[in-house]
């Protein structure tokens, strides 16, 4: 990722069209046509030879004889030609390019593979940035800059639309002008061999004349680029995903797995795996980076345009008030189908609206009197708004003769305005009521054509509002004594690697499982009648007896499992039995022989699964649901993408129908929730820790209210290929960066990156800073009492973007505590990165500042970056003597009446 010239594809100043031409219906044609027609104020300079002039300008036979260089290139030549022209505009100083010549789509994978890798060579991105190649250009109305082979320019706005389908980019452009819907910038990516989501979204972002980012997104290559952009963007503004084809994904997915794709244990080893990139996993890693996803291009604009300026809702209880009750239902219908809630009036708000009413009914959809006046409908609003169990009002209007909908419109409007919750409102009808959506729209009060419409928004918000949460919320501690042997587990899964096996047995799998905590019942193996009945006398009767067999991976199948089998010669028979079914029923199955079990008897306890799999796309992804032999018809599971940590577990469980099975019932007490969560967490934490392996899956696990169970797992490995932490689509927790150190005066300290859990801690430590320290710190006077969410914008940071070094240390109380803090956060393309520091009064002068100062310049230098920048004020002498100390140049900034502080990573020491 890099924003490195993303400013002249964005912002050019001069633009050169290479391969512009007078033939009507050829892409050099269409460019320049939309470039003199969009008014783009800059030069606009035709590369060709058929014509001295191509839409009134001067045309240039080559690249060198351009008499400006150009920002921005568009280059309409067919792509076997496209390297050697690129190679020309990068020599000429050219910044950026954007593909739009034909011939992408005729190449096998082979021939794109060599086309990229010669056009990479000949740009050096970032010297020159290339936007495509296959796609349709970008348009900046602000700029008046259509460099597109859209049919008709964009209005201006201040939503971004980030397209992958060059065939959606036009469609979404006209069904927006038709809807009177105007956009800041207009991108269509193409194939995206250098420009990506990624880099566009952290362009886009920080820029404050965008609201919202849209995408159209078909697949994603770099996984955690997208994910750590999507993420960086998301705190700052919405970021809405529209991506197709639920069915068919998942369809897809679902018969590569049954054609034993790659990562997957075997046609059927792990059921119901997701092999290629499914849907669900796309739908986990938005929601995991903060971002909305909607189902269709309406849906895409609704909540886009709802979320830019809306309230914050607070929850899914909905206040339906209408003059129609057909219109109340259908909308109540909607709310309840797609997950919502009707708010439950206290009786308080009951009698209020009874009085307003006049003795009407009171209920949700609340139905106003025919004839009511606009006031009669800001009076009951308003009387609905201060319901504690009303979290936003939804206002419909039905049209009536002798019923102004517009001058109720207005009233409603400058009540919604003023009031703290979320209010949106339909006015149903078309010429009337398209006035009264006018007014409100001038407003700022979202409006929609139909109550279904309205809802769908409404939802919206709620999902996002619940993403946006998952950003910031403060999980519960880990236990402290989660000490997994990594050491152990990954001598396991060598082993069996070096004996050129791919599937760990049942044992190594037991003992992998018991490395990371997960209780297992006692099993060994068998490779025969006489050896099972000897491992059934050590484990201790009643035991079971499994079949193993490589071409059958569920023995129940086949009659392959026997439970309580309480002596031998019980396990005798059983056995014979076994390889007696197993004869008749598949006989090209080979029997390796058994496992045997102790009986893990837990009754009355839940089934569940826990597995994990290698995604294509995303790395390792983590399942979780109903399980036991009836998993794959039941079908209830959910999936995410570790790290994890308690509320991330949570939040997994929750998605799916069982969760509200282990809440317990009269009859049964409540499942050990958090003891689930762990085990899921064990899991995430030995997935990234053992990168040899490739596919894990727990069934069932038992759960009930004395904890979990597993009754075993399946394991394949595979040779690592990368470390394990860099498999994964969101950067875990850097552990290798924790280091002890002592101070001056004898106390010891622990410098680690921060963790989401250390918000409390932080907080305590923000409130013992003095004064002076939080002036210095932040340039002036701040309040202290900062809230939830700048707590997690300082505890919960992107490891791939942001670091922040705490020294902890343990109180007398006994409890840790923080004395200190530096933080980076670095560009990025990685070329320089900006530090703060900030040390607790009472800890100056114990070494602790210069500590700090050489973790964070150590770890800036260790990932390449290329320079650390700090500003500090003019009288904070001792931060500047600090950064000398370490090498920086210090100069006076006469602008801002600040230091300026910058070391330089790439110098040689002399």
């Amino acid at each position: 990722m890099s924003l490195t010239n993303l400013d002249s594809l964005l912002s050019p100043k001069a633009v050169a069209v290479i391969g512009a031409t007078n033939e009507p219906g050829n892409i050099g044609y269409l460019v320049m046509k939309n470039l003199m027609g969009g008014g783009f104020p800059g030069p606009v300079m035709p590369v060709s030879f058929e014509a001295e002039a191509i839409a009134g300008v001067l045309t240039y036979s080559s690249v060198a004889d351009l008499p400006k260089t150009p920002d921005l290139a568009i280059v309409c030549k067919p792509l076997q030609k496209a390297p050697a022209i690129v190679d020309a505009l990068r020599k000429r100083g050219t910044r950026s390019v954007v593909l739009m010549g034909p011939g992408y789509a005729r190449l096998d994978d082979k021939s794109r593979a060599r086309l990229k890798a010669e056009l990479l060579e000949a740009a050096q991105p970032p010297s020159l940035r290339i936007l495509g190649p296959k796609c349709m250009g970008l348009i900046v109305p602000s700029l008046n800059l259509n460099a597109s082979l859209a049919h008709t320019a964009s209005l201006p706005g201040k939503t971004a639309f980030l397209s992958q389908s060059d065939s959606l980019f036009t469609t979404v452009l006209d069904w927006a002008k038709s809807h009177g819907i105007g956009f800041s910038h207009m991108i269509s990516l193409g194939a995206q061999i250098d420009v990506s989501f990624a880099d566009i979204m952290d362009y886009l972002g920080s820029d404050p004349l965008v609201r919202s980012i849209l995408l159209y997104v078909e697949s994603i290559h770099d996984a955690r680029g997208f994910v750590s952009a999507a993420r960086a963007a998301s705190r700052n503004k919405p970021v809405l995903a529209l991506r197709p084809g639920q069915g068919l994904q998942n369809a897809l997915a679902e018969l590569a797995a049954m054609e034993g794709a790659s990562g997957a244990i075997g046609a059927g080893s792990l059921p119901h795996g997701l092999n290629a990139t499914s849907d669900e996993v796309y739908d986990v890693a938005f929601r995991r980076a903060g971002m909305l996803r909607v189902e269709s291009i309406d849906g895409l604009f609704d909540a886009a345009q709802t979320l830019a300026g809306a309230k914050p809702v607070r929850g899914d209880r909905l206040a339906i008030l209408v003059n129609g009750s057909s219109a109340g239902i259908m909308a109540a219908d909607a709310l309840l189908a797609h997950g919502g809630r009707l708010a439950r009036f206290t009786d308080e708000t009951t009698q209020a609206l009874d009085k307003l009413l006049h003795g009407g009914l009171v209920a949700n959809p609340l139905g106003l009197p025919f004839g009511a006046k606009p006031m009669d409908w800001v009076e009951i609003l308003q009387t609905v708004l201060t319901d504690p169990g009303v979290d936003a009002a939804l206002m419909l209007h039905v049209p009536f003769a002798g019923l102004s909908g517009v001058e109720t419109a207005q009233a409603v409007a400058l009540a919604a305005k003023k009031a703290k919750r979320m209010v949106l409102t339909s006015w149903m009808g078309s010429e009337l009521a398209h006035k009264a959506r006018a007014v409100f729209a001038d407003a700022g009060v979202p409006t929609y054509e139909t109550p279904e419409q309205a809802i769908r928004a409404f939802l919206y918000m709620v999902q996002f509002q619940k993403n946006q949460e998952m950003l910031i919320q403060t999980p519960d501690s880990l236990p402290t004594d989660f000490f997994p042997d990594t050491t152990a587990a990954r001598e396991v899964c060598a082993r069996a690697l070096a004996e050129g096996r791919s599937d760990l047995t049942p044992a190594e799998a037991k003992d992998v499982l018991t490395a990371y905590g997960i209780p297992v019942v006692e099993t060994q193996s068998a490779t025969s009648a006489r050896q099972a009945v000897i491992a059934a006398d050590e484990l201790g009767y009643p035991v079971a007896l499994k079949l193993k067999s490589p071409q059958i991976s569920q023995p129940q199948e086949v009659g392959g499992v026997y439970l309580d089998l309480e002596g031998p010669d019980k396990v005798w028979e059983a056995a014979a039995s076994i390889l007696s079914r197993v004869s008749r029923q598949r006989p090209d199955a080979y029997v390796e022989g058994f496992v045997v079990q102790k009986m893990g008897r837990r009754t009355g306890a839940h089934e569940l699964f826990v597995s994990a799999h290698l995604d294509p796309v995303f790395g390792p992804v983590i399942a979780f649901g109903h399980g036991g032999v009836a998993r794959e018809m039941i079908r209830d599971r959910a999936v995410t993408l570790p790290p994890l940590n308690m509320s991330l577990a949570h939040e997994l469980i929750s998605r799916t129908r069982i969760y509200n099975l282990l809440h317990g019932s009269p009859q049964h007490p409540a499942a050990d929730i958090d003891d689930i969560c762990l085990t899921i967490i064990q899991i995430s934490q030995l997935i990234i820790d053992v990168p040899q392996i490739c596919a894990l899956d727990i069934n069932p696990l038992y759960a009930d209210d004395g904890g979990v169970l597993s009754l075993g797992a399946k394991i394949r490995v595979a040779p690592e290929t990368r470390p394990g932490a860099e498999r994964l689509a969101i950067r875990p927790y850097p552990r290798e960066l924790e280091e002890c150190m002592v101070l001056k005066n004898g106390r010891k300290v622990t410098l680690r990156p921060i963790r989401p859990e250390d918000e409390p801690a932080h907080r305590e430590f923000i409130s013992k800073l003095s004064d002076e320290d939080l002036r210095l710190r932040f340039f002036g006077v701040v309040r202290r009492d900062f809230d939830h969410k700048d707590m997690a914008r300082f505890t919960q940071i992107d490891y791939d973007r942001e670091m922040a070094f705490i020294a902890t240390a343990i109180s007398e109380g006994g409890l840790p505590e923080t004395l200190g803090v530096v933080r980076t956060a670095t560009k990025p393309d990685n070329t320089e990165a900006e530090f703060a520091i900030v040390v607790r009064s009472d800890q100056k002068g114990t070494g602790l500042g210069s500590l700090l100062f050489q973790k964070m310049i150590s770890y800036t230098k260790g990932r390449g970056t290329h320079h650390i920048k700090g500003q500090t004020m003019v009288e904070n002498k001792a931060m500047q003597g600090l950064s000398k100390k370490f090498g920086f140049e210090i100069s006076v900034n006469p602008d801002e009446e600040l230091v300026d502080m910058v070391l330089d990573l790439t110098a040689k020491p002399e």
